[in-house]
């Protein structure tokens, strides 16, 4: 071959290597753009994702021994070019930790965990994600007059199967929670508070509006050592650390309408309770994406408002992911500690959670219940996850009716719609008796199920929620 093809050649090999390399990204962006038409409906189930929250790839959670005070673990982190982001101050010796030096959050974590006789353990703090629903679609209002007896006003009550299951698209009969039953003793009081630890949830939608919980003038307005004083009005945004907890994703809200969209107003839908307080704890943004510290300082919120006064009993948790983390468990224990009662969802891989933990749904705490998902004929749903030791109870989650963004409603189906039914139900109980404790709470909630063939080996109860037999009817 003489020079001048060789000369050919070469030119003809890179032209082709250059072709490729365009083709390849090109691919990558047609990719890109199909994963997120993709990843675009409602959210229900979360994943923990192995990267940097916000970009700030050196944040841990480090929990010291109770002996070190803040000034020494301030000390410490300044000694190694860390400062510290963020105390957790309802659990003793709980930091988030910055590294000035952006090492990775693994290497950093480790760093303090090899401090044995200063610290008990030190985590990476990984983001959250909301993943997309297995279902969605909005409601139009449709106006029936054929609501049963004594049933509320609101006029897409009848698609509420979860509340009455008269057999109403293809479904079967009773296979609900018992809520006519329920509402003849009690519909609710606006003396409980019910924190939604989610997306946050949009305040100002007429059909929860009246039910929204807003900072009493004799309750101060909450104060942090790092974060000054917040106005809390309206709940606690962890998300970007602004005091508006407004939603801006949907899941909060569809969540919040479960437990407490008013009743018999003559609107859309009714919730579990037709009177309450929902406080609104955000920790996911607009996109779905979110922290395990973002989860402890909203779970840190609701202890202080407890001990200045706010009857929060309840966190309904519609989240999780098999990411375990201690710092998390200590804050939901401290919760426990408060008399705060946490329900979480049992997550939507299908999955035995006896042999693959999902979190926080897994901790074995005594405040905490897994709940599982049936559809409308009494199954349990085919993306539910289950665990006959590890979930608890379940409950409705196929096809729920709820509240959306812009006095909107729409259907999702999720463990997370069947939390708040759990914690709805919770709120009825105490609505009857405000003293009660968590432990009796929770004990209440499992021992009044409707034991169902189809949970058998699959629920720790064997059963589904039922609104009516816990409270006593």
């Amino acid at each position: 071959m003489n020079r001048n093809n060789i000369w050919i050649h070469i030119i003809l090999a890179a032209v082709l290597v250059g072709l490729a390399a365009i083709a390849g990204q090109i691919s990558h962006w047609i990719s890109k753009d199909r994963s997120v038409l993709i990843n675009k409906p409602v959210p229900t189930k979360t994943v923990a994702v192995q990267r940097p929250v916000n970009n700030r790839e050196s944040e841990v959670l480090v929990k010291f021994r109770p002996n070190v005070s803040l000034a020494d673990i301030r000390k410490i982190a300044g000694k190694n070019n860390d400062e510290v982001e963020d105390e957790i101050e309802n659990v003793r010796g709980l930091v988030a930790i910055d590294d000035l030096d952006n090492a990775s959050p693994e290497i950093v974590a480790k760093q303090y965990a090899q401090m044995n006789d200063l610290v008990d353990y030190a985590e990476p703090n990984f983001e959250i994600k909301l993943d997309p629903a297995e279902s969605q679609s909005s409601k139009d209002l449709v106006i029936r007059d054929n609501n049963p007896v004594n049933a509320p006003n609101d006029p897409m009550f009848n698609d509420q199967w979860a509340l009455n299951n008269v057999g109403q698209n293809g479904g079967k009969q009773k296979a609900d929670i018992g809520a006519l039953l329920a509402w003849a003793k009690t519909k609710g009081t606006k003396k409980v508070v019910v924190a939604v630890l989610d997306t946050g949830v949009d305040y100002t939608h007429d059909d929860l509006a009246a039910n929204m919980w807003i900072r009493p003038d004799n309750v101060p307005a909450y104060k942090d050592d790092e974060l000054g004083v917040v106005n809390d009005l309206h709940g606690f945004n962890a998300d970007d650390n602004l005091s508006d907890p407004m939603d801006e994703n949907g899941h909060g809200t569809h969540c919040a309408g479960v437990i407490g969209a008013e009743g018999d107003n003559d609107k859309g839908i009714a919730g579990i309770n037709w009177q309450v307080e929902i406080m609104p704890l955000k920790f996911l943004g607009r996109s779905g994406f979110g922290s395990t510290k973002n989860a402890i300082e909203a779970i840190n919120y609701a202890i202080d408002r407890k001990r200045n006064g706010v009857n929060v009993r309840i966190i309904s948790a519609s989240w999780g992911s098999t990411q375990y983390s201690k710092a998390l468990e200590d804050a939901i224990r401290a919760a426990g500690e408060e008399g705060i009662l946490f329900i979480a969802a049992a997550g939507n891989d299908s999955t035995d959670n006896d042999k693959r933990p999902h979190y926080p749904s897994n901790y074995k705490l005594p405040n905490v219940i897994s709940v599982a998902a049936l559809d409308r004929n009494d199954q349990l749903a085919g993306f539910s996850n289950y665990g006959a030791k590890s979930v608890h109870i379940a409950a409705p989650g196929k096809d729920i009716l709820s509240t959306w963004l812009k006095d909107s409603y729409r259907e999702a189906s999720g463990t997370s719609m069947a939390t708040p039914q759990v914690s709805g139900v919770a709120a009825l109980i105490l609505s009857t008796d405000p003293r009660m404790g968590v432990d009796k709470l929770r004990e209440r909630l499992l021992k009044s199920v409707d034991k169902l063939d189809s949970l058998n080996g699959k629920v720790e109860t064997g059963g589904r929620l039922n609104a009516a037999k816990a409270l006593g009817n």
